[in-house]
């Protein structure tokens, strides 16, 4: 376990922040792609099908509930390969002391198939990152990390607007609670207007997380439909607000209101 998680999670926002002001002074060259380009490598929680370009990185940074905040870094190896650290706890932003995660996330995606004329591409990636609140007697996030899993994505192009739809299925590696180990499947969609806002939807069966004999957290039985709005503030830079649990399928902890929650993430983007 890391010896100073404070120091590492504050390093990254500063890293963000940094590279964010210096978005507009720095003129990109020629090869370099920005957000513009990219296909998603996300919608809200779920992955799609899209990698980095080789050379290229992401930071970001995201603020959910009870003061929690979440940083990430990818890094494209290839273009087909992608790499990603994460780190973050619940309490950051407040005068308690924080909950760290009890690991260090770590995300691999490699792309077997590229997306051709009539054929979606196709992903093969690991994430142990979940999202919300550690709870460390449980060994599990208030949302289960997607663990192994393989997603297809195919993308549509109108007169001002772009699309992405998205399907997979998944195996959860925080499985500890017995009946809730199953394999589970996913899908959503973006579409982007004028290329600066994109409006994205999503919807996990959850069907790993259903399970009220199996613990406390499980689910009832909705699945999770999650929704965001992401506006290109910048070619590099990336702002989203974020709607979590629309279906209002978890269940709440003692003290806790039962509603779908709201969050924000920062995405900033460059090469080296």
């Amino acid at each position: 376990m890391m010896r100073n998680p404070a120091l590492i999670s504050s390093l990254l926002f500063l890293i963000l922040v940094t590279s964010a002001a210096q978005a507009q002074e720095v003129e990109p060259a020629e090869s370099r792609f920005t957000l513009y380009d990219i296909p998603p490598r996300w919608l809200v929680d779920m992955p799609t099908a899209g990698t980095l370009p080789r050379g290229h990185y992401n930071l970001g940074v995201r603020l959910y509930p009870r003061g929690g905040g979440l940083g990430y870094a990818d890094i494209g190896i290839s273009s087909r390969f992608t790499l990603g650290l994460s780190y973050g706890g619940e309490g950051i932003i407040s005068d308690q002391k924080p909950n760290w995660n009890g690991r260090v996330g770590f995300s691999l995606k490699f792309r077997l198939v590229d997306e051709l004329e009539y054929f979606p591409a196709v992903t093969l990636g690991f994430t142990d990152q979940g999202y919300g609140a550690w709870y460390e007697n449980e060994d599990r996030y208030t949302f289960k990390s997607r663990g192994f899993y393989a997603v297809a994505s195919r993308s549509f192009y109108f007169y001002k607007w772009t699309s992405g739809w998205h399907a997979g299925i998944n195996r959860s590696l925080e499985a500890t609670d017995g009946p809730d180990d199953d394999l589970t499947v996913f899908g959503g969609f973006d579409a982007t207007f004028d290329y600066n806002l994109a409006l994205v939807f999503e919807y996990d069966a959850a069907i790993n997380d259903d399970s009220e004999a199996a613990t406390p957290l499980s689910g009832k039985g909705r699945g999770y439909l999650n929704m965001s709005v992401k506006w290109l503030f910048a070619e590099n830079l990336e702002l989203e607000f974020v709607l979590k649990d629309l279906l209002v399928n978890r269940r709440a902890a003692p003290g806790e209101s039962n509603t779908f929650s709201r969050e924000v993430r920062m995405t900033y983007i460059d090469a080296f």
